[in-house]
């Protein structure tokens, strides 16, 4: 009981980090329908036909919405867009393969957080 106690916390607490972004960080997005950023993906989630050509339309259209609400400077609607994509994902991906995007997600987002603030200094 312990354990899974930890991992609830370990999980909610990687996932309200997604969700703290400033505006900029909402790009890592965009990376997403790149072909080899996809490939990769791929591989790693272990997608079905269908899965893949659902997420690929879902990163189109997630890019368009983010890519309008940062040139527009719009945060609300950068976390509606990022948001919407997330249930989305949710729905088109298995539990254990939408765990892993986020984690993988977070992680990315992480890492350039750590490359701006190490070129900052």
């Amino acid at each position: 009981m312990k354990k899974v106690l930890v991992m609830v916390i370990v999980a909610m607490a990687t996932l309200s980090s997604a969700f703290a972004l400033d505006l900029h960080e909402y790009k890592v997005f965009y990376k997403l329908n790149n072909e080899t950023t996809f490939r990769s993906l791929n591989r790693y989630l272990k997608l079905n036909d269908c899965q893949q050509k659902n997420l690929k339309s879902e990163f189109q259209l997630t890019e368009e919405r983010i890519r309008t609400a940062v040139n527009t400077e719009n945060e609300v609607a950068a976390e509606k867009a990022m948001n919407s994509s997330l249930a989305s994902l949710k729905e088109i991906l298995t539990d254990e393969q939408y765990e892993k995007f986020v984690t993988v997600l977070n992680a990315t987002i992480e890492y350039n957080r750590e490359i701006k603030y190490l070129a900052a200094e």
